[in-house]
């Protein structure tokens, strides 16, 4: 067993995949493609940017010998489908010299590891840019493609080429991996270069940073949440009491669900006691509480 640091991290990714070795066989293994590189870029940018927004590619390399540019993005926004597709075709405009040819001298290929996996549960997802006739054949004229690789959605369906580098990957996220399972000498690299204690004080510095980012978010989201459903509550009680007894409370209580009512019910119940308006029994068949707990409520 070997501990590791994870690749949910950016900073570990792009140590483990920055390695040229590691990047050309990663590549071989999803696309088929044998790359010539000596090096690949990290935080590539364009200058000047393309467009309104200067993004910035986790993983670069162009292969001009065969006219390839591949990109490893490992990222994990909620708009991850249209955030990549973005970067994807700004590889392709930023060929574009002049409007005497559109046709781009690079193919591109863009590949997207989502380590925390994805709302579709899809092991991979593929964006092929080549045109189609009517029974789906391909026309062969657009080679760009945009791969979405989910790890831990990997199966047995899976291409073998590709299960082995998700399952690796996947292997890495709680810290600690069996190099004897995999034959690849690409990945047993891997986790070479994420071996933890080869982690440099800086590289473990930006992990903090990124977990931390990660937690504000979560933090941030829940308590949004919270102050949502809360005033969803307080909304709802105050538009029944103010609207009158019987639709008001309805529309009030409707309100109130649509924000998340359900763990007010019983302070919904206290407010109506309070009103004095209702019977313990009305109470009890607008709220859904049974008699016996509005009687309890009362009584506090």
């Amino acid at each position: 067993m070997k501990q590791v640091a994870s690749l949910r991290y950016g900073v570990i990714f792009k140590k483990a995949f920055g390695d040229p070795e590691v990047f050309k066989a990663f590549v071989k293994a999803f696309l088929g493609i044998e790359l010539e590189i000596d090096k690949v870029e990290t935080e590539k940018t364009f200058d000047p940017p393309v467009g309104r927004v200067a993004s910035r590619f986790d993983l670069y390399a162009e292969d001009k010998k065969n006219r390839i540019i591949v990109d490893i993005q490992h990222e994990r926004h909620e708009d991850h489908y249209d955030r990549f597709l973005h970067y994807h075709c700004e590889a392709l405009l930023e060929q574009v010299a002049t409007s005497m040819s559109y046709r781009h001298n690079l193919k591109v290929f863009t590949l997207v590891v989502l380590t925390s996996g994805d709302r579709h549960k899809r092991d991979i997802a593929v964006i092929d840019f080549d045109p189609r006739d009517l029974k789906g054949n391909a026309l062969g004229e657009v080679p760009h493609k945009i791969v979405y690789i989910c790890p831990k959605y990997a199966n047995d369906e899976t291409p073998a080429s590709y299960r082995e580098w998700m399952r690796a990957i996947e292997d890495s996220m709680d810290g600690v991996v069996e190099e004897s399972e995999y034959a690849s000498s690409e990945i047993r690299k891997v986790f070479q270069n994420i071996e933890k204690d080869s982690v440099s004080p800086y590289d473990r510095a930006k992990m903090f940073d990124e977990y931390n980012q990660e937690e504000l978010k979560r933090k941030t989201k829940e308590e949004g949440w919270q102050e949502g459903r809360e005033e969803g509550i307080r909304e709802g009680i105050k538009e029944g009491i103010e609207k009158g007894i019987e639709k008001g409370i309805e529309k009030g209580i409707e309100k109130g669900i649509e924000k998340g009512i359900e763990k007010g019910i019983e302070k919904t119940a206290r407010k109506l006691l309070l009103c004095g308006k209702l019977t313990h029994e009305q109470i009890a068949e607008v709220t859904g509480l049974s008699p016996e707990r509005v009687k309890e409520l009362s009584e506090k």
